[in-house]
């Protein structure tokens, strides 16, 4: 009888376990991750490298999505390097589709800043479809240059 119980607790802390498993969001990692670097040069003097690199992490059962970014700065002199700084996390962003399904996603971002940049540091588009549909969504967001993101998305027609 205590073998029959303990078989018991067993299995229902198996399915305890696994329920939690069994309802859990799929997470998939986007396919364009780009790294961009900056480097601050003064002879004789401390040199800084400043690299960053972003990715989109999409939830491809409800379509939220998170856009993650690491830099790595490393400061140095002729001979040693002398810091080095890390930074970086997710900032989780709304929903593409307003109900849960099956997506599959990508993402890509503009280039960095430089002189022909009118909006400031630029933008990203994320594309969505529904696996199961004939679904297609693409989203641009952009700088608007005055402190707020404008973001917009457009669901595709086929002909």
């Amino acid at each position: 009888m205590n073998h029959v119980m303990k078989a018991c607790s067993a299995a229902a802390l198996l399915v305890t376990a696994l329920a939690p498993a069994a309802r859990a969001d799929d997470y998939q990692l986007s396919h364009n991750q780009r790294i961009s670097c900056s480097r601050g040069l003064a002879p004789g003097k401390l040199n800084t490298a400043t690299c960053k690199s972003y990715t989109y992490l999409f939830n491809t059962r409800t379509s939220e999505y998170f856009r993650c970014q690491v830099s790595l700065a490393l400061t140095r002199d002729n001979k040693e390097v002398i810091n080095v700084q890390t930074d970086g996390g997710c900032t989780k962003k709304p929903r593409i589709f307003e109900t849960d399904g099956h997506y599959d996603f990508d993402a890509t971002e503009t280039e960095p800043p430089n002189t022909n940049s009118f909006f400031g540091p630029g933008g990203y588009s994320i594309w969505a479809a529904d696996v199961t549909a004939q679904k297609v969504r693409g989203c641009i967001t952009i700088s608007s240059g005055l402190g707020s993101d404008i973001s917009k998305c457009l669901d595709m027609t086929f002909q």
